[in-house]
């Protein structure tokens, strides 16, 4: 007995070198990311017990967690576990565990062996704070398919695998291990809703399988079967095949030849996704970001991970460059989700391009298929089963990439079919993920710029791809990915029709109540999108310096403007998700030097910072992306750049009649209801800063030539351009008078007058080049009942709108007004130049 002792000791201590000598050997050559990425997530208290559950048990993952838990400095998996006068040999456990030499299968069993005899020896009060911390580890995690038995066989899947798979996986994947730890559930919470052990066990055994199935679903993703054969379900299905022999009917051909048509549009639409051709993007972009980026900055996605399990995903990002859909998929992969298929517009399905973006996910749509009801129904069928089987998908509502750094009015044709798809069969509830993404110099910085200006939109080509060595050459700062507030359709559908689930929505069927809650749905993705944004150093700069007649201001101006502006965003509390980069005024100065997009000039008097002419129309791009921020301060500062006090009570009068117009452009967050609630705080917070002065009645600005009253004239100069866009287009009206202009008259007169403003007086307003924000004001006059039709189609007005021309004296200078009206032609002079 005496011997068996020091033999069992020693055999333990040679156990032990032996799993720390295969933890190196595996630790040399697995490579491990660790989520989530910023570990104070968890709010693990290292000052309790922590004790490990594996999802299913193997000796590589146990080796790959304890050296994970080495490097970090926590409790060792492999080390005793010890808590009151309870002692056990290791500090974790499996959720589930596989039995057999050769052929492994899965032990039928409800929980834990150890976890239960932790839970059985202990009292109640001494297993309280123990921390329960779940760990998944993924070893080339993959989809499941059907077209590779060499990926199937060493890929992370669902399957059940043995041994010998487990050492190939390891051996061929290792370098794609991704590990993350879930949230500790602690015990003394789980006894708080149950003091019968049995109960608590069943309990925490679930929470932990639903935990680790979500994860793993997550990461490795639901079933993508083979192209092929989702292309044959597609044409096969009953909607299509009504759609097949309409069509065959209409056009008096065979339902073969028609049915060839549909799997034609059904092979140009679909995905081919491809996990080896994900793990090499994932290298190339992860060089390729390294080398043009500072870089990538995620807010936010701690809140998104939590909400998505359990639901359908859709990822509705802000749309600014082409960057974005690979910027989005490579973060997602990074973070332990699987990239999303992505919408993409059929000008992207290119030689030798298209088939590599659908290997990424990528999946093609035309610009417009309403007079196409065959190409209609496959897409519509498409969508509905890579929805059905769980695959999160990715678009921009946009439409396109917005050209001025605003968001653009939204395009609703694949929300609609997105709802519609979920309507016919709602598995799990949906979620529409808002992402805002933010740049601090853009890719296509050149080809905006000339747009910016007036000139035509390039088509994409091949030739295109040349820019890339351009790209590499330079530098692009830094990125930021913000997560937005989700919005659950499940909400939206109850509040516009309460009764969805029990009235099912044939295929064919649109309901009346449809286009309302899709207009809904995309205003608050939209609006969604805005409260995440991330202020950067040249948003800052941009807003500062356009705000000047030259764009220049003395460094010491720029560097209290910026501040400012900082102090503006924070203070008028715009929304939770907002991120304001921290660098100091100063700072942000050296930074704009570093990037170029500003230069300093030497005086004897002082330094100047300025911008030359190239460089500042790009800059109104990045003024634009958070225009929304300052836009109620903004506006305020404007009813002071030509009158020093203004009555409180005119002040929310004007903003209750300007306010519609700039929401809806903006998209900012508050009805007209708040809005009186968001004047008191702006001005509130412009007289805090010392901008303003406020007694009973009145709101008064420093005296002329005062450095509150400059700095209150920058920043009403950030809007300034917008409401000098408002008057062109009300100087239009007024002049040729109501009942004389068509609606496509009235636009074409708006953009020519802005044009040729900018021509001749030096206006840097490339916006005036975009249509879409003069359709945009025009749409909100109709919506206030400002504008009419008459019988023939003409827009009536009556003296409202001379009233809006009258008050725009308080914001605009005399000059400015009259240079707009003169430039405003009149329709039959126009009619006569162009004769």
């Amino acid at each position: 007995m005496s011997d068996s002792r020091p033999r069992k000791r020693l055999l333990v201590s040679f156990y032990g070198a032996w799993l720390a000598l295969l933890r190196r050997i595996l630790h040399w050559w697995v490579r491990s990311t660790v989520l989530p990425e910023d570990l104070d997530e968890l709010e693990l208290d290292p000052d309790r017990p922590v004790f490990y559950m594996i999802d299913s048990y193997a000796l590589s993952t146990t080796l790959i967690v304890e050296q994970i838990c080495v490097d970090l400095g926590w409790r060792r998996p492999l080390a005793p576990f010890e808590v009151g006068d309870t002692r056990l040999s290791r500090s974790f456990g499996a959720n589930r565990r596989s039995g057999g030499v050769f052929f492994r299968r899965r032990k039928k069993r409800r929980h834990s062996r150890i976890l239960a005899e932790l839970i059985e020896r202990e009292d109640l009060d001494t297993l309280g704070p123990v921390q329960i911390v779940p760990v998944t580890v993924l070893i080339g995690r993959a989809p499941d398919k059907e077209e590779s038995f060499f990926k199937i066989l060493f890929s992370e899947n669902w399957a059940v695998g043995g041994r010998l798979k487990r050492l190939f996986s390891t051996f061929i994947n290792g370098r794609a291990t991704m590990v993350q730890f879930g949230k500790p559930v602690t015990l003394e919470r789980i006894f708080a809703e149950t003091d019968d052990r049995e109960q608590a066990l069943r309990r925490i055994s679930r929470v932990l399988r639903v935990h680790f199935k979500r994860v793993r679903t997550a990461a490795i993703g639901p079933d993508r079967s083979h192209r092929r054969t989702l292309v044959e379900r597609v044409v096969k299905s009953p909607a299509v095949r009504e759609a097949v022999e309409a069509k065959a009917r209409r056009e008096n051909v065979s339902v073969e030849r028609a049915e060839a048509s549909a799997r034609d549009y059904a092979r140009e639409i679909a995905a081919d996704y491809s996990y080896t051709f994900i793990r090499i993007a994932d290298l190339l972009l992860s060089w390729f970001w390294s080398r043009i980026y500072r870089g990538v900055t995620v807010h936010h996605f701690s809140q998104f991970r939590d909400r998505a399990p359990g639901h359908e995903v859709v990822y509705v990002p802000c749309h600014r460059s082409h960057m974005d859909y690979m910027l989005l998929s490579w973060l997602l992969y990074h973070r332990g989700f699987v990239p999303p298929h992505i919408a993409a517009g059929v000008n992207l399905n290119m030689p030798l391009v298209g088939p590599l973006l659908r290997r990424g996910g990528a999946f093609f749509l035309r610009r417009s298929f309403r007079s196409q009801p065959l190409y209609a129904s496959v897409f519509n069928q498409y969508v509905t089963m890579i929805l059905d089987r769980g695959v999160s998908l990715e678009y921009f509502i946009e439409g396109t990439r917005s050209r001025t750094g605003r968001l653009l009015p939204p395009r609703a044709g694949m929300l609609s079919i997105t709802v519609r798809a979920f309507l016919r069969n709602p598995k799990k509830p949906l979620m529409f993920q808002p992402v805002y993404i933010g740049y601090e110099r853009l890719a296509e910085g050149s080809s905006y710029i000339s747009e910016l200006s007036g000139r035509q939109k390039k088509p994409e080509s091949l030739s295109d791809f040349r820019n890339v060595i351009n790209i590499l050459r330079k530098n692009y700062g830094e990125v930021a990915v913000s997560f937005g507030e989700p919005i659950m359709l499940n909400r939206l559908l109850e509040a516009h029709h309460p009764d969805w689930v029990e009235e099912p929505v044939p295929d064919s069927a649109k309901p009346k109540w449809l286009p309302g809650l899709v207009d809904d749905l995309a205003h608050e993705i939209m609006v969604n999108v805005n409260r995440a944004a991330d202020v950067n150093p040249i948003n800052l700069l941009a807003t500062a310096l356009l705000a000047s007649r030259k764009q220049a201001l003395d460094e010491d101006d720029l560097e209290r403007m910026i501040g400012l502006l900082k102090d503006v965003i924070i203070l008028s509390s715009y929304s939770d998700r907002i991120t304001v980069t921290p660098m100091t005024p100063g700072q942000v100065i050296e930074y704009g030097l570093e990037l170029g997009v500003i230069e300093r000039q030497q005086h004897q008097l002082g330094n100047i910072i300025r911008t030359d002419p190239t460089n500042a129309v790009l800059l109104t791009y990045f003024r634009n992306n958070i225009a929304h921020l300052v836009a109620i301060s903004a506006w305020i500062a404007c009813c002071f750049l030509n009158v020093q006090r203004v009555r409180k009570d005119r002040l929310l009068q004007l903003s209750r009649f300007v306010y519609p117009f700039i929401r809806r452009e903006l998209f900012l967050p508050w009805d007209e209801e708040a809005l009186s609630g968001v004047i008191e705080q702006c001005t509130g917070a412009l007289t805090e800063l010392g901008l303003l002065r406020s007694s009973t009645e009145f709101l008064q600005r420093a005296a002329g030539g005062s450095d509150e009253s400059y700095y209150l004239r920058l920043l009403g100069g950030s809007l300034l351009q917008t409401f000098e866009r408002y008057f062109i287009t009300v100087a239009v009206l007024v002049k040729n008078g109501s009942g004389r202009l068509t609606r496509q008259q009235l636009e074409r007169l708006c953009m020519l007058s802005a044009q040729r403003i900018s021509l001749l007086h030096e206006f840097e307003a490339p916006e005036f080049y975009d249509r879409t924000l003069f359709k945009q004001f025009i749409e909100s006059l109709f919506e206030s009942n400002i504008l009419g039709r008459d019988d023939d189609g003409n827009l009536t007005f009556d003296r409202e709108l001379e009233n809006f021309a009258r008050d725009a004296k308080l914001v605009l200078a005399k000059e400015i007004r009259h240079t707009i009206i003169q430039a405003t032609p009149e329709l039959p002079e126009l009619t006569r130049e162009a004769a």
